[in-house]
């Protein structure tokens, strides 16, 4: 397939993208979260393991956020950002 005037194929990109580490996959303590934001965590030493629901962890985020003025928490703040997203349409009566 041509783009833009470039060859590419469809399954390198595919590859590229590393779609699968986006999806939503429930972790053995019933939380959903991809593979991207457990890395994440992992990286910033947070362990989702110890957190029962979604509210605690986005706490413990929060937390450590306020703690740690660091300037390269920016991945970390997209995590925070994202699972407050999950979390407002999880727990809204619809």
């Amino acid at each position: 397939m041509k783009i833009n005037n470039e060859e590419v194929n469809i399954e390198d990109l595919y590859d590229r993208l590393d779609l699968k580490s986006s999806f939503l996959k429930r972790r053995e303590n019933g939380l959903l979260l991809n593979d991207h934001q457990v890395n994440v965590l992992k990286n910033y030493h947070i362990d989702y393991h110890n957190h029962a629901n979604l509210s605690s962890l986005l706490f413990a985020i929060d937390q450590y956020l306020n703690d740690h003025n660091d300037i390269d928490s920016f991945a970390l703040e997209e995590v925070y950002e994202q699972l407050q997203e999950i979390h407002y349409y999880q727990e809204t009566n619809k």
